[in-house]
């Protein structure tokens, strides 16, 4: 069995390729982080006859003495 030129390539043991086209390339700058958008909200005028007043719920939820006794 005849070995040719690779084996004195074992023999030195494993290397990083040293070739222009094998280089690791200089780490590229990231892009910065999208600028967060500014919601225009728009005010509104409160209600001409006012905002909703809703009848008063513990009344509602009131329990009648003696029902569940």
């Amino acid at each position: 069995m005849e070995v040719s030129g690779d084996c004195a390539a074992v023999e030195e043991g494993c290397r990083t390729p040293r070739r222009g086209g094998f280089e690791i390339p200089a780490p590229v700058i990231c892009p910065p982080a999208p600028r967060k958008k500014v919601a225009h909200v728009k005010q509104r005028n409160p209600p001409k006859n006012g905002y909703f007043q809703p009848p008063d719920l513990e009344a509602l939820f009131a329990i009648a003495p003696g029902q569940f006794s």
